[in-house]
């Protein structure tokens, strides 16, 4: 009796170097999401402080919230940390934009903001682990 070759699986096709693969919908919602928090911040350190602070907060609530996107969140994050993490902490800059909006008086807005921020989130996670 002959025996049947060994068969490898074949790995699934990676892009070419220097390159990625094509963005979808939800890569452009997720970037939009993530520039919205961010801006939500500016606009809140600049309306919610009085001069000279507004200057500082409206700079450095969206330079925090980036430098954490960038260390744990971005797709080149600097640290490769387990998914749930990378969610969590994508949801807490999510969480304090939709707070931002409710401490200038504008419920709705960061209500808006976090179910379309945790909906996209949710599907690009799944995406993830696909």
């Amino acid at each position: 009796m002959s025996e049947m070759p060994h068969v490898r699986p074949v790995p699934p096709a990676e892009p070419e170097p220097g390159t990625r693969a094509p963005l979808s919908a939800i890569d452009i919602l997720a970037f939009v999401c993530g520039l919205f928090a961010f801006g939500s911040l500016a606009l809140w350190g600049f309306a919610m402080w009085q001069f000279p602070w507004n200057i500082v907060v409206s700079i450095a609530a969206p330079v925090l919230a980036i430098l954490v996107w960038a260390l744990f969140v971005s797709p080149r994050a600097v640290f490769a940390v387990h998914p749930f993490v990378r969610a969590l902490v994508e949801l807490l800059v999510y969480a304090t934009a939709t707070m931002a909006w409710w401490s200038m008086g504008q419920p709705w807005i960061g209500l808006g903001f976090a179910i379309v921020a945790v909906t996209v989130g949710v599907i690009a996670g799944r995406r993830r682990f696909a």
